[in-house]
């Protein structure tokens, strides 16, 4: 079975955006990669201003908001920290 594009493009907008497609995922997998290396190198830095930011945040919402919050910065911290598959940067 062939499979027939149905975007309405003709073939050079086709190949746009297969281009387009192909810039924009090497462009994540290197700001994933940089991201990675900040987080190995600045991870306390890192936790250090999720942790102010939290603070932050419960001032101005007089508490009211504390566990979102907290789960907030503590899911951050895992995705940044988890970015080189090792929990190890950031406490």
């Amino acid at each position: 079975m062939e499979t027939v594009w149905q975007g309405g493009a003709d073939d050079s907008e086709r190949v746009a955006t297969i281009n387009l497609w192909g810039f924009l995922v090497g462009f994540l997998d290197d700001a994933k990669d940089k991201l990675s290396d900040a987080v190995d190198s600045q991870g306390d830095k890192i936790g250090d201003g999720l942790d102010k930011a939290a603070d932050f945040a419960s001032d101005r919402t007089g508490g009211k908001f504390d566990d979102q919050i907290e789960l907030g910065v503590d899911k951050a911290k895992d995705a940044l920290d988890g970015l080189d598959g090792e929990n190890d940067d950031i406490n």
